[in-house]
């Protein structure tokens, strides 16, 4: 029997270290890690490894159960694949351990309700994002160029300066150079 580790973060600016300090110290002899979204399970290559990995008696552990799937169906399709090669999963942030009845019931109910919860905040986020949209927040990256630098490019390209000229210039690339001169 061994107990192995699985991990995840979100995005690259989140960090790892407190899963895998907690992993540690359970003990986990392999710690899987990525840095990724749970959104896209298909790509969650260390997951996978991890499922590919483990052995019938191992112990997958992880800190919290949004770490491993970010639905239920997910959820619990990990835990099928789980259950057929015999290895339990323990969450160590709900206490939850799939060795027993009672975990695998917990298990179920948490995967279901962490789910609800997620679409709760995406509908939160969504109805606060369209506020501050009718409030005029403006959202994404800011130009590169305010209106009057851009009026002065076209002036300049119009007058036969060279882009290599402009891109050295303005410190912009060539690509944006041409979408500024395309803009109407």
């Amino acid at each position: 029997m061994a107990l192995v580790g699985y991990a995840r973060v979100s995005s690259y600016g989140q960090s790892l270290e407190v899963q895998l300090e907690k992993l540690g110290a359970q003990g986990c002899e392999r710690i899987f890690s990525e840095k990724i979204s749970g959104r896209t399970a298909d790509t969650r290559a260390e997951l996978q490894n991890c499922l590919s990995w483990v052995r019938d008696g191992d112990v997958l552990v992880v800190t919290k159960l949004d770490r491993l799937a970010r639905s239920t169906r997910d959820l619990l399709n990990i835990a099928n694949t789980l259950e057929g090669k015999r290895v339990s999963l323990v969450v160590l942030d709900q206490q939850i351990d799939t060795g027993t009845a009672t975990g695998k019931l917990l298990f179920t109910m948490l995967g279901a309700i962490a789910e609800f919860e997620n679409e709760i905040r995406k509908d939160r986020q969504a109805a606060g994002l369209a506020v501050a949209r009718k409030r005029g927040v403006k959202f994404g990256r800011k130009a590169a160029m305010s209106d009057g630098q851009v009026a002065e490019l076209r002036r300049r390209r119009e007058s036969g300066e060279r882009i290599s000229d402009l891109v050295a210039y303005y410190g912009l690339s060539k690509a944006t150079v041409y979408r500024y001169l395309g803009q109407a």
